[in-house]
């Protein structure tokens, strides 16, 4: 690929992983603080096709920490917004948007087409397991984002086999229902080991159903999601 804008990447992996990146197809589900940066940086690292899910519009209470959310983009349709920072980047840049949630009414239509490789960034526990369940039984590789939200350290973040996952809430829970879709393992996930973080004091009165992020922890986790997803489309040669 003759294109100065991954001219540092080429030096890293070589033109021929660049060019297997060019030739990639990534499907993002849910472009919020995680899903966005790693579309970001996938989109960065020159991957040829992005298909991108959400059915959301950016608002105020998201500009802490998705990377799409700003003054002037709230109120914009999160999928849209998405699309045209990625297209700042590379123009070439071939992307599908669906201003849709993801469902079991959807899934057919969301996930036809050729992917290389899926991100589950779905806040929705439902919507994640029939996705996950769905990329198993299509041999799709997946990888998943578990909870980010009310945690603090970024030195917990890791990545493992959901069988693998310790102190993660969504985790537990999402291991307990894939067992009962006769899944144990063969899901890659990024989790954090941190314990989950409540208030005290004054603040712990205000009682929502809405949990706390932080402007870093979901955005590593899309950054983490979107190392592996690389590394692995080019692993082969390099």
């Amino acid at each position: 690929m003759n294109d100065e804008r991954f001219h540092r990447l080429q030096l890293l992996v070589g033109s021929a992983a660049v060019e297997r990146l060019k030739g990639a197809s990534v499907a993002i589900f849910g472009i919020g603080g995680v899903g966005g940066y790693a579309v970001e940086a996938l989109a960065r690292a020159g991957v040829g096709q992005l298909t991108l899910v959400d059915f959301d519009s950016i608002c105020a209470t998201n500009i802490n920490r998705q990377i799409h959310a700003l003054d002037h983009t709230v109120g914009q349709v999160k999928v849209a917004a998405m699309a045209e920072r990625c297209l700042a980047i590379n123009p070439e840049l071939n992307i599908t948007t669906h201003h849709q949630a993801y469902s079991k009414e959807t899934s057919a239509e969301l996930l036809a087409g050729r992917h290389d490789y899926i991100l589950d960034c779905i806040d929705n526990i439902t919507a994640k397991l029939h996705l996950i369940q769905s990329c198993i039984e299509k041999g799709l590789p997946i990888i998943s984002s578990m909870g980010a939200a009310n945690k603090l350290d970024p030195t917990q973040i890791q990545v493992a086999d959901i069988s693998a996952t310790k102190k993660c809430r969504l985790a537990r829970t999402m291991r307990k229902e894939l067992r009962k879709r006769g899944i144990e393992k063969g899901v890659k996930v990024v989790y954090s080991t941190e314990d989950f973080r409540l208030l005290s004091g004054t603040d712990a009165e205000v009682r929502t159903p809405v949990l706390g992020s932080s402007s870093y922890l979901p955005p590593l986790f899309g950054l983490t999601m979107a190392g592996v997803v690389i590394q692995e489309l080019i692993g082969e040669i390099i």
